[in-house]
């Protein structure tokens, strides 16, 4: 696999704002974003669909960097395409399980739980007012992925302030020197 390997942004709920960490990849790295129909309103189907056009058009070779609801969306996605993925980076994977998820998200639950068919890291946070440490770990085994605990970033979003934040891009290089 090329070194430079393309990199599809996944963002969750409502976007990502000018200040989360994905815009600035966006804008610094050059990683175009998987734009939704919807951003406020995510219906499963369409959010599936939309990013198995994006994969398509990238390659196989592509990587997929997702946020919160983004990261059920490949767990979906994963069950239902003829595409393939080169690697995925799961940044705080929103518990789309938990009673008090957002009624305006529709056809996410269950979160799929089969092993992911390209490698895969799940970073989460000890804080994540979204997902538990816990949840998170039971995700990342369930879809075969190295958990990484990034400390007490909370959903790893624009209030967590990161920035670039490097420490996942440093995730997202090693994940592409995984692919190697």
């Amino acid at each position: 696999m090329p070194a430079l390997s393309p990199v599809l942004l996944l963002p969750g709920l409502g976007n990502s704002g000018p200040a989360h960490w994905q815009s600035r990849w966006e804008q610094h790295y050059g990683y175009p974003r998987v734009n939704q129909h919807n951003w406020d309103q995510p219906a499963c189907h369409d959010w599936v669909q939309m990013l198995d056009r994006a994969v398509a058009a990238a390659g196989p070779d592509v990587v997929v960097v997702a946020h919160s609801l983004g990261c059920a969306t490949v767990a979906h996605w994963a069950r239902t395409t003829r595409h393939r993925l080169a690697g995925a980076l799961l940044v705080a994977p929103a518990d789309v399980d938990r009673p008090n998820f957002p009624s305006e998200v529709t056809g996410f639950a269950p979160m799929p739980l089969a092993p992911l068919p390209c490698p895969s890291i799940v970073a989460a946070s000890t804080n994540d007012e979204y997902v538990t440490l816990t949840r998170a770990q039971a995700f990342a085994g369930a879809w075969g992925s190295r958990l990484v605990n990034v400390g007490a970033l909370g959903h790893i979003n624009s209030a967590s302030e990161l920035g670039l934040w490097p420490q996942g891009h440093a995730l997202l290089r090693e994940l592409m020197g995984l692919l190697t």
